[in-house]
């Protein structure tokens, strides 16, 4: 497939600068790049490598910084670029199938143009909307709903009564649906709560591989609309997760913890159990949140304080090392 770079503005919005019939053929990273490919420049670090890059154009918010070359100027280049990889790397359209191996129960809905794989188990009373991929080995249980055009990936096991929305993406791996780590300890014993709710996960959302999000023992665990969630993420029984929140890879929240809108947790973060998350909070990596936190903040450490108090407290930090080294110093020549 090749395009030429005026296609490529247009469906970008974007403007050319150099040659307009100039012929694209596929997207490179701009240190890596390849002859007849597009790349882009957004963070200022990687503008070391414009000089010698082999790409025929790249994809830029100011004209100037091209220096000859060919170009297209848009207002956000990572963003342009993820629209054309989309061009790129569109798939074929094939006729959908249900293979002869997959096992589907008597009475379970399946819409128009839904793909199942080989080995796939769909047990009863499940429905699952139109335009709709589950790959091979997946299994979905009982009074499951699956709403339209969503891609299951192989080996993702749903349990039963789970609620699933549009244009939802699970990739590998991932459990949903399984129990919460729910027990009462009396007289040395660990005795189990069942684990009665379920799951219910909007539209547009994003589960990476080897995911778990647990069933509410009562009520449901939610996953609102346009949340994107990373591989290796945990989330606990009860847990609500607000709107167009992104979860990277390690994070880990307790039970019966809210969560607002648009929130951020970068990797590894640990939440505990019962708080409430404000709308829009940021938190870097590695923080434990240890008691509920304001919304349009940004967080960082153990436990999770605000960025700038946490600053503070590392600077104090560097600088009793320094008075301890001066000290030691002072005790040797002495």
């Amino acid at each position: 497939m090749e395009l030429t770079l005026s296609e490529i503005a247009k469906h970008l919005d974007g403007d050319v600068i150099g040659d307009y019939s100039c012929l694209i053929s596929g997207v490179s990273e701009i240190q890596n790049s390849e002859p007849n490919t597009i790349t882009f420049l957004s963070n200022p670090l990687y503008h070391k490598y414009l000089k010698n890059t082999n790409a025929a154009a790249i994809l830029v918010t100011e004209p100037s910084v091209l220096n000859g070359k060919n170009g297209i100027v848009v207002q956000n280049p990572q963003l342009a670029m993820a629209r054309v990889l989309a061009l790129f790397t569109s798939e074929e359209e094939t006729d959908p199938t249900i293979h002869p191996k997959a096992l589907i129960a008597k009475d379970a809905h399946i819409g128009d143009q839904v793909n199942i794989d080989a080995n796939v188990i769909i047990e009863e009373k499940v429905r699952i909307g139109d335009r709709c991929s589950i790959g091979a080995n997946t299994v979905i249980g009982s009074n499951t709903v699956l709403g339209e055009d969503c891609s299951i990936a192989s080996n993702v096991s749903i349990y039963k009564k789970i609620n699933i929305g549009n244009n939802v993406t699970v990739h590998s791996g991932t459990v949903i649906g399984s129990d919460g780590f729910g027990y009462v300890s009396i007289d040395n014993r660990h005795e189990k709560i069942p684990q009665t709710g379920n799951v219910v996960i909007g539209d547009h959302v994003e589960i990476g591989s080897n995911c778990s999000i647990d069933r509410a023992t009562i009520g449901s665990t939610i996953i609102s609309d346009m949340t994107k969630i990373d591989n290796l993420v945990h989330i606990a029984h009860n847990v609500k997760i607000g709107k167009g929140c992104l979860l990277t890879a390690g994070f880990a929240v307790a039970g019966s913890t809210e969560i607002g809108d648009y929130c951020t947790f970068a990797g590894q973060v640990g939440v505990a159990p019962h708080l409430k998350i404000g709308d829009r909070s940021i938190v870097a990596a590695k923080s434990g949140i240890t008691k509920s936190l304001k919304g349009d903040k940004v967080y960082a450490g153990f436990p999770a304080r605000e960025i700038k108090e946490y600053n503070r407290r590392l600077a104090l930090v560097n600088e009793i090392e320094k008075l301890r080294y001066k000290l030691k110093k002072l005790e040797g020549d002495g």
